[in-house]
């Protein structure tokens, strides 16, 4: 996500803003905490958020994309769980981090609409270094085949909390 804030920088500060607005959402951090993770102060943020002010300073911008990196687990070796689902089936996951026992598990979100955005999603996530991917039964089989690391699904239908229970079970298998 980051990545979309500076290629947004680079093309028009209306851009930028409109790019670091929906990372922000994507996150679902406001900038409060936003300002919290980087040090720019509440009142910076609101205003390159708004469009009162443009063109921050580098120094701004680089604590801005370090915070970013960070919430999205790209600057820490901090060990997480990638989901692969719809936007829709994603509002529904109300947690950011999965324990079991002494191992916590960030989980990242990966919004998709096709099947292609799954294959693509599965092979970043991967690539970002998760530990274990959460994606749809109907291409989990496919996904097996593509990428090295554990999957689990949990049919809808059959789970009560089909992301947490499919990410428990995959968490089993990421720590054995």
């Amino acid at each position: 996500m980051y990545e979309k804030i500076v290629e947004g920088s680079l093309i028009s500060d209306e851009a930028f803003r409109q790019a670091l607005k929906k990372t922000l959402s994507e996150l679902r951090i406001d900038v409060h905490r936003l300002s919290r993770f980087s040090g720019v102060a509440e009142s910076t943020l609101y205003k390159l958020v708004s469009g009162e002010r443009s063109n921050p300073r580098i120094s701004t911008f680089r604590q801005i994309i370090g915070a970013i990196k960070k919430l999205e687990g790209l600057d820490e070796g901090e060990p997480f769980i990638a989901v692969i689902a719809s936007r829709q089936s994603l509002d529904s996951l109300k947690t950011t981090y999965f324990g079991t026992g002494k191992r916590r598990f960030r989980i990242k979100e990966y919004p998709v609409s096709s099947v292609e955005d799954v294959i693509i999603a599965a092979v970043r996530a991967q690539s970002e270094g998760a530990r274990g991917l959460v994606c749809a039964p109907i291409v989990s089989t496919t996904i097996e085949k593509i990428v090295n690391i554990p999957i689990s699904t949990c049919p809808v239908g059959l789970c009560q909390e089909p992301f947490l229970k499919a990410i428990e079970s995959l968490t089993y298998k990421i720590v054995e």
